[in-house]
């Protein structure tokens, strides 16, 4: 009878107190309800800045170098759809040959280069040894600089009264025209791109090793493996994923090279414009008061068709070697 009386004491009380008596989890419990109704739309809010700039900087003029690409528009002048009159003129085009022919080229020369040769520069600053964090810091010194800075300091090394050309014709071997033939021209210019990216891929490259195991080449140096067969057995397989991104970057970025063959050549390109990259044609073409933004736009889609096919056709030899 106490029991009874005392429940029907108490549960009143329980009764006006409410949920916070009966359930002391269910006052947590209704904030996070409220959460979840807003949470729909709680990250767009958070995201809508980083949409606002990539649509104002990256998707609106994507869109609109497709839609001026189809016309006839210049720089003061609104443009009239043309169709494919723009590409057709490409064809007939010899600037936008020798621009797609150099363009081909410095993919060719640069590539190669940046997806070895950083790799042997990690391998070589991995090493623990005293001073080794003074080199790193100067193989990556030419990736913070400036590539106006650089490409100044390049051309008045190779001028024909610069620093190289004084040092060989100090030695009797004479003069050569870095910056006036069409080939050496633009192998200078690669050679820039090289030493200004090897710091770049080279830290990609050390983090890529640091992932390798030690004791797989403990393994292959018992097995008796030098060297050479250790980096061939053991560290190419082992990064050959790092060397296809590598690969990916620098093929996209050397195709889109501007920098380095303008401050090097000109805004003519070298002799006869002979040294002219499809970029620096866009450039050319598009800008000025009576450019020709739709010409340069076509010629812009097909830089951009031709980087989308690079790195798909890089992907697909890496997908070849994995099957």
């Amino acid at each position: 009878m106490k029991t009874s009386t005392t429940s029907e004491a108490i549960s009143p009380d329980l009764t006006t107190a409410g949920p916070a008596v009966r359930s002391p989890g269910s006052a947590g419990r209704r904030p996070a309800q409220g959460i979840r109704r807003h949470l729909p739309s709680s990250p767009w809010l958070f995201a809508a800045p980083g949409l606002l700039i990539v649509g104002a900087f990256s998707l609106y003029p994507f869109i609109s170098t497709l839609v001026n690409a189809f016309t006839d528009r210049r720089t003061l002048v609104p443009g009239q759809y043309v169709g494919l009159a723009n590409f057709r003129e490409l064809l007939d085009d010899e600037m936008f040959w020798i621009g797609l022919r150099n363009s081909t080229l410095y993919v060719l020369g640069v590539v190669p280069a940046l997806v070895i040769l950083p790799l042997l520069l990690a391998m070589l600053v991995q090493r623990h040894i005293p001073g080794i964090t003074f080199f790193r810091s100067a193989f990556y010194t030419p990736v913070v600089a400036s590539i106006v800075v650089v490409g100044l300091i390049w051309v008045w090394m190779l001028d024909d009264r610069g620093l190289i050309n004084s040092v060989l014709e100090a030695v009797g071997v004479g003069k050569i025209g870095f910056l006036s033939d069409q080939w050496l021209l633009l192998g200078s210019a690669m050679a820039v791109t090289v030493w200004k990216g090897l710091g770049y891929y080279m830290i990609i490259y050390l983090a890529a090793l640091a992932a390798v195991p030690r004791e797989l080449h403990e393994a292959a140096a018992v097995d008796g493996a030098g060297a050479v067969r250790r980096f061939r057995t053991v560290t190419v397989p082992a990064v050959r994923s790092t060397m296809v991104l590598v690969g990916a970057l620098s093929s996209v970025a050397s195709f889109k090279v501007f920098s380095e063959v303008y401050l090097m050549a000109g805004p003519s390109g070298g002799p006869a414009g002979e040294d002219t990259t499809l970029v620096m044609l866009v450039q050319r073409v598009g800008t000025g008061l009576t450019g020709r933004v739709g010409y340069a736009s076509a010629i812009s889609v097909v830089v951009f068709v031709v980087t989308v096919a690079l790195m798909l056709l890089v992907l697909r030899a890496d997908r070849k070697e994995d099957a």
